[in-house]
């Protein structure tokens, strides 16, 4: 793979743990800080002689099936050092920048300003990088496949539908009822604040991601932590209006405001403003478009992840001071088997080709 030299978040999130790192350490302060199997739950893999092992600690571990797919799949391509780490399976970043003993190195797949998590590529981008054409599900390309009217026939309307995983989601449906005209948006669920359904609904049909894209203006909102939908917006041809927040995906470092997207509050005070001016400088905006879908192409696509992968485990194994091993307690991680495998037959072999 034709990867970068050097990836800046990787480096900046491995710098807080120095160059020896003791996974042995790591692992018996991860269960004795984070033995909560209700609320959080982990695994602990090794990667030895290319092969995957781990254990799981927890209720819900279910998850494990991403970090699980992507290095089988990767095992499956390059050889990878042998390495240990301890992979968080929740949304949320679990190790806080204001600890003061010894931090544990948790892979997550979601980081913020608050934490110490080392940031991997969304199990959602990894999952549609994984399968990509193959599934039902959206992948960057197919999005680039269905952009929706030209960009002078699209609704000058700021667009957005989703779940009440947030409190501002449900001040964006108050803002869309104030300005009609400016926003379109409405919840499809209510799980988080099912008490306020009869103030901020009632819910909607889901509506496919392909015609989020007959509106010019997107606007994208935290979840319970960054908005994992951010790849699939940038990658269609409309302008992303994005919420200041304190989370972040391994990318997001790589984006420049105004640039790629267009900033806007937290508390979305200046949202109405930002789409107005979005209206009012309609070229810029359209180049803004186009400067997203472009960063996609250059960052975003399958190898772009794979090589993101690959860098930090190779990154990351430098910095053990132990020979990764796996454990008696660990199970290894069967290889999957190719629905079409390659037989390579040397009787079909021709000289004068």
């Amino acid at each position: 793979m034709d990867c970068p030299a050097v990836y800046d978040q990787i480096v900046q999130d491995l710098e807080q743990f120095g160059h020896a790192i003791n996974m042995h350490i790591a692992l018996k302060s991860a269960l004795e800080r984070f033995n909560k199997p209700g609320s959080v739950s982990f695994c602990h893999y090794a990667v030895v002689t290319n092969k995957v092992h781990r254990r799981c600690y927890g209720q819900h571990v279910g998850f494990n099936m991403f970090m699980d797919a992507i290095l089988l799949s990767l095992t499956r391509k390059v050889v990878l050092p042998d390495v240990e780490m301890l992979v968080n399976l929740g949304d949320w970043p679990l190790e806080q920048k204001a600890f003061r003993g010894t931090k544990v190195p948790f892979f997550s797949w979601c980081g913020s300003k608050q934490s110490s998590d080392i940031v991997m590529p969304t199990y959602d981008l990894t999952e549609s990088s994984l399968e990509m054409m193959g599934r039902v599900m959206l992948d960057v390309l197919s999005v680039q496949g269905h952009p929706g009217p030209s960009w002078k026939d699209k609704e000058p309307v700021g667009f957005w539908r989703g779940r009440d995983s947030r409190e501002e989601r449900l001040h964006l449906v108050r803002l869309s009822r104030q300005h009609p005209d400016v926003i379109n948006a409405s919840l499809t669920n209510f799980f988080f604040f099912r008490e306020q359904e009869k103030e901020y609904g009632p819910r909607v049909d889901h509506v496919s991601f392909f015609d989020f894209f007959k509106y010019k203006y997107q606007v994208n909102v935290d979840g319970t932590v960054a908005a994992y939908r951010m790849p699939y917006l940038l990658a269609g041809n409309g302008l992303v209006l994005k919420q200041d927040s304190e989370y972040y995906e391994h990318f997001y470092s790589d984006l420049v405001p105004m640039k790629h997207y267009v900033p806007f509050r937290r508390n979305l005070t200046d949202l109405v403003e930002k789409i107005l001016w979005a209206r009012s400088n309609d070229e810029e905006a359209h180049h803004i478009s186009r400067a997203a879908s472009q960063f996609v192409l250059d960052h975003l696509l399958p190898h772009h992840v794979f090589c993101y992968y690959t860098h930090l485990l190779n990154d990351f194994a430098r910095r053990l001071v132990h020979a990764p091993r796996a454990t008696e307690d660990m199970e290894l991680v069967p290889q999957v088997q190719d629905d079409f495998p390659c037989q390579c037959d040397d009787s079909l072999h021709r000289d004068e080709l």
